[in-house]
């Protein structure tokens, strides 16, 4: 009974606590995407590499999302509601990475049912603020 009460008094506080974005990307996306490496690295490396780097990842999407006006926090939530989609639903269609690294790497799989939507929202956030102003080089 007291176990009953402690869960319930605490439930409400779990279900508030948002997910570490760089959590779920270590748990989730890590195995294909490395989260940085240099243009050169990864080209000597490029036969080991499953998917893009992150880093490339983000800067592509991030590039090719093109808000009018240049309003950062506009373009910040339209870029995380992309990649909330694409973890999704990948489609050739809607992909924004070169077409060499399509070639390649092919279109990633799709999550569907294997993240909350917390845990999108996270690491689609992590992905946008930890690239915000480093370049694929």
């Amino acid at each position: 009974m007291k176990n009953t009460i402690l869960t319930l008094l605490f439930m409400p506080i779990l279900l508030l606590a948002s997910p570490d974005g760089y959590e779920v990307y270590k748990k989730n996306c890590s195995n294909c995407h490395v989260e940085s490496i240099s243009k050169n690295e990864f080209v000597k490396n490029i036969s080991k590499m499953k998917a893009p780097p992150m880093i490339e990842v983000a800067n592509q999407i991030k590039t090719h999302i093109v808000i009018k006006g240049d309003d950062e926090d506009v373009h910040r939530k339209v870029v995380i509601l992309f990649i909330k989609n694409y973890i999704e639903n990948p489609n050739l269609e809607y992909s924004l990475c070169n077409p060499p690294a399509i070639e390649r790497f092919g279109v990633m799989p799709s999550q569907k049912g294997k993240l909350l939507e917390a845990e999108k929202e996270a690491v689609a956030e992590w992905i946008y603020d930890r690239y915000e102003g480093l370049k694929f080089k």
